[in-house]
């Protein structure tokens, strides 16, 4: 698997694996299993997978000069942790805690996220409505202007939108690199859209 582009997607139904890829990813790229920065060391109970050590990451000849592993299901941990080490400077200047779940992921992309670095998110758009994650987006790109790159596992075909991303669905048979239109994202979000009433009937009175 190649990381060529800005960003990369990990998507796919629930139990294939995405996010226990990401996680080795991030592991063997020098990240915190339960997430953070590479200087983070907390851990709540042992529960990542052992998939990291089948892993072998090759890097690139550009050096990322900061980095971040982000995983909506272990954000408080984290939260905690920032304000045991008194870094919320670093995070906005108010502790994670003392915002909503929403606002504290996006003070996260913009007070601690900068320019060439590498970040991993797992399900970032958990905590947001539609137009937080519109402008999760522009954060984004800010970052890839900014010589970033992302590899992020999503649910979102709002995020998926991203222009010249890669998206690499994943089943159980496979990984395979799919264009944005031939997900099932894509195409069951489109098709509720253009015909909600049909898909209810459809969903409701098989």
């Amino acid at each position: 698997m190649s990381f060529q582009r800005e960003v990369t997607f990990f998507v796919g139904e629930n139990g294939t694996g995405k996010s226990t890829l990401l996680e080795a990813i991030a592991i063997c790229c020098g990240f915190n299993a339960e997430g953070g920065s590479k200087n983070f060391c907390f851990s709540s109970k042992a529960t990542h997978s052992d998939l990291y050590q089948y892993l072998t990451v090759v890097k690139g000849v550009k050096k990322p000069r900061d980095g971040f592993f982000l995983r909506a299901e272990s954000f408080y941990n984290l939260a905690t942790e920032v304000d045991q080490l008194d870094l919320s400077m670093s995070y906005g200047g108010r502790s994670l805690h003392q915002q909503s779940h929403g606002e504290s992921f996006l003070s996260l992309f913009l007070n601690r996220f900068g320019g060439n670095g590498l970040y991993i998110l797992d399900e970032p758009e958990a905590a947001l409505s539609p137009s937080r994650q519109l402008a999760l987006l522009s954060q984004i790109h800010e970052l890839v202007k900014q010589n970033s790159q992302l590899i992020i596992a999503t649910h979102s075909p709002i995020l998926m939108a991203y222009p010249g991303a890669d998206i690499y669905v994943l089943n159980e048979d496979a990984i395979t690199l799919t264009p944005y239109a031939e997900t099932e994202h894509y195409i069951v979000t489109k098709a509720f859209l253009e015909n909600p009433k049909k898909m209810l009937q459809y969903v409701l009175e098989p």
